[in-house]
């Protein structure tokens, strides 16, 4: 027989299976019910033989009727392979149970009364522990699993049962416990409390872990109940075991053992046979049903006793039990409402981002479907907004240091939005701001005000960061029903904001095709990176004053599969936004030190110069990273120059001057780049470790027709040597240009007047055609006599 449950389902959606208990043979359940069928014939002899016992008719079909169980149950365990531990100890409880019966039944054939208690007893007793024990190998594997409310709702239901009972069963305890009571009083009382516990046992732990958490529960439950009832009945009847001969009542105890009988015979003990775990679904849906439903009968039995109790005396025992009963309720109560606590925190929490207490996505898309949801919603934008250059804040300072600037930023946003904004964070350093506007003037309002709380530096352990943000507007119902689509354009919309500097941007429907095709170039771009079709040229840097060539700059180089060579300007953008930055320096940094080594064993005496980005220079490895890459190679840490722009100082002085000083002082040249173009401060020139300055081409290209410009680069190279630095103008374009910075004293130059940049192969070539490269002696002899 199997025994299959369904779940109500969805149409479309199939149903979870339960668990399903073993088939058994039909031999065996034949068995079962046979035996049974020869406990109502063994009734109808006695009866018809008007109560009197007949040894030789009644006593045979009686043995019989008990005898049978327990050789059902002995079939079922013996087909089961071993270690069937469960279903042995059940079979020795069936037995033991039947054997008590037996030996009852032959002492009232041979002496035509049975003492009580009697040897039979034993059998009875012993029944309970060994079916206990079979229970609990049963529930092994979910022992580890019941809850503390499942435990309570179990005490919880045993008391209320018991201070119920021990109204009618009043009388039963007076007697058992009275000064001269009876042995068999005593243990005629230990029966319906021993089967009461064992059924209250087994339905707490049915309540705890779901309807199928025991094979065949029902047919053990039954048996149970059955028990309790004939107990209850036996012992309230005040009766003997003698007189009960030729009544009905014994075939309580027969149906009993039979279904319990039939328990064992669905047991599936075999471990290749094990039935599967109840879902956790399942498992919620009957705690959330069963648990509740226990403790409100629980409940409802402890109020019928007191109701009971303004009608009639109760006992000294009914008091203890609902007393006990009462504390048991309390203390569920206090449980259901530490539970409740619970779970209003897990849903704060479930909505609440961990870092700044702000609403998540989650929070983000309920508090839109209660704004925009409603058929004749209002008008609604959406703001999302992304930190620029937020990683190389996390680079530079830290990630403690950006998720409090990240917590300043959202404390800022909340204090500053107009009332009934929603503001979220989504993730990152993206925020999502959603807020009631009837059309894109008020929006752009918004996001200008946003921008204006922002411009404040932040203040984070003494270092002041500035930040912007580049923010897309979507609006409802324009651009989107839901919050889904508004999320979407409002994403397109911040990228264009973000690749063309613009800060804020609203959506509109040509949008999306580009920011398609920009999701398509960052692909490209990091599956480029791993395809190795980055390559690097290099430029040549030439020595003013002797005409020689001693160092070249690595430029980097994207060689698309189908654009051809693309310059930077196309793929910095695009590997910044997606993260990969530092991998790309990484990768130029190798490919122009294999360059440089090849070159040396070539006769080729020259330094290559690399630019680094902001989240390189302030990577606390990056002195050990370089001096790897170097000794890897076999190369000299002068054969390396390292160029960053003076931007990339201003977040973390302090951090990037102690990483240039660790280079610096391992024989690593330090350069600044584009020097002019940004933030210049003299401080730079004093504070940090450089050994060039690289002016930049804004200054040298018109110094040839504009004596200011001329009077601005004649002033640096005056000032660089008189910090004993090495100064290299960019953007040579003639030869005019050129002899001018030959006159200022400039010490290098590099531009197209001089070289184009070109692949590492031709270096040598160039060199070869300009007369090579002088060697260090050559150079120092040059120089001497300029």
């Amino acid at each position: 027989m199997v025994i299959d449950a369904h779940v109500p389902q969805d149409r479309g959606t199939a149903a979870p299976r339960l668990p399903v208990s073993v088939s058994v043979p039909g031999r065996i359940v034949a068995g079962a019910w046979a035996a049974f069928g020869l406990a109502v014939v063994y009734e109808v002899v006695v009866l018809a033989s008007g109560g009197r016992f007949s040894p030789v008719v009644a006593g045979v079909i009686g043995v019989l009727a008990v005898v049978m169980p327990t050789a059902v149950c002995w079939s079922a365990v013996s087909r089961r392979s071993r270690g069937a531990t469960a279903g042995w100890l059940a079979t020795a409880a069936v037995t033991a149970f039947a054997a008590g019966t037996v030996w009852n039944l032959v002492v009232v054939a041979v002496t035509g009364s049975l003492p009580v208690p009697s040897f039979g007893d034993l059998g009875f007793l012993a029944f309970y522990p060994l079916i206990l024990g079979a229970l609990a190998v049963n529930l092994r594997p979910h022992l580890a699993e019941l809850r503390s409310t499942a435990l309570v709702d179990g005490a919880n239901g045993v008391l209320a049962v018991l201070a119920v009972l021990s109204i009618p069963l009043g009388p039963v305890f007076s007697r058992a416990f009275a000064e001269h009571a009876s042995l068999g009083t005593f243990v005629e009382l230990v029966y319906p409390v021993c089967d009461l516990l064992l059924a209250s046992a087994l339905i707490g732990v049915v309540v705890a872990r779901g309807a199928r958490a025991v094979v065949g529960w029902r047919w053990l439950t039954a048996g149970l109940l059955v028990f309790v009832a004939t107990d209850i009945t036996f012992a309230v009847s005040d009766m003997d075991l003698t007189s009960l001969t030729g009544t009905p009542m014994e075939l309580g105890w027969v149906l009993g053992l039979v279904l319990v009988a039939r328990w064992v015979a669905s047991l599936d003990v075999n471990p290749d046979r094990r039935t599967p775990a109840l879902p956790a679904s399942l498992n919620h849906e009957y705690s959330q049903t069963a648990a509740p439903a226990t403790a409100a009968s629980a409940t409802l039995a402890g109020l019928a006793v007191l109701v009971l109790g303004t009608r009639m005396r109760l006992s000294v025992l009914s008091l203890v039990l609902l007393g006990l009963t009462i504390l048991m309720f309390g203390t569920r109560a206090q449980i259901a409402l530490t539970q409740l606590k619970r779970v209003s925190d897990l849903r704060r929490l479930a909505s609440t981002d961990d870092l700044t207490g702000l609403p998540n996505r989650r929070a983000l898309y309920a508090g839109a479907l209660e704004r925009i949801g409603p058929p004749n919603a209002a008008a609604h934008a959406l703001l999302l907004m992304d930190l620029d250059r937020f990683k190389e804040v996390n680079d530079s300072l830290g990630h403690h240091l950006g998720d409090r600037l990240l917590i300043e930023v959202g404390e800022r946003l909340r204090t500053h939005l107009p009332p009934g904004a929603l503001l979220a964070r989504l993730g990152g350093d993206e925020f999502a701001i959603m807020v009631a506007a009837a059309g894109a003037a008020p929006a752009l309002a918004l996001a200008d005000d946003v921008r204006a709380v922002l411009q404040a530096p932040f203040e984070l352990e003494g270092i002041a960061i500035e930040m912007s943000a580049s923010m897309g507007v979507a609006l409802y119902p324009d651009d989107g029903s839901d919050l889904a689509s508004l999320l979407r354009r409002a994403d397109v919309a911040m990228y264009r904001a973000k690749s063309t500097h613009a800060q804020v941007h609203l959506y509109a429907p040509d949008l999306d095709d580009a920011g398609t095709d920009r999701l398509r170039q960052i692909t490209e771009v990091r599956d480029g990176l791993v395809a190795g079709e980055f390559v690097v040229h290099y430029q040549p840097k030439l020595d003013l004053r002797t005409g020689s060539v001693a160092s070249v700059e690595a430029l980097v180089r994207w060689q698309h599969p189908v654009h051809g060579v693309q310059l930077p300007a196309v793929f910095l953008g695009l590997a910044d936004d997606a993260g990969l930055m530092r991998q790309l320096t990484h990768a130029v940094l190798g490919q122009a030190l294999d360059q440089v080594a090849v070159w040396c064993r070539g006769g080729l005496d020259l330094a290559v110069a690399v630019n680094l980005s902001a989240g390189s220079l302030m990577d606390a490895r990056l002195p050990d990273d370089v001096l790897a890459m170097l000794a890897v190679r076999g190369l000299a840490p002068g054969r390396l120059q390292l160029e960053i722009v003076e931007d990339l100082l201003m977040s973390d002085r302090e951090r990037g001057r102690a990483i240039l000083a660790a280079l610096r002082a391992q024989g690593v040249r330090i350069a600044i780049d584009d020097f002019g173009s940004g933030y210049s401060s003299l401080a730079y020139l004093r504070d940090l470790p450089i050994d060039e300055l690289k002016l930049d081409r804004s200054f040298v290209q018109p110094m040839a027709g504009d004596a200011r410009a001329a009077a601005l680069v004649s002033s640096t190279i005056a000032l660089a040597h008189s910090l004993d630095l090495v100064i290299i103008a960019e953007g040579v374009e003639d030869e005019a240009t050129m002899a001018q910075l030959t006159d200022l004293g400039c010490d290098q130059a590099q531009g197209f007047h001089i070289a184009r940049p070109m692949p590492g192969v031709e270096v040598p070539r160039w060199l070869a055609a300009r007369g090579g490269v002088p060697s260090p002696h050559q150079r120092r002899e040059r120089a001497a006599v300029v």
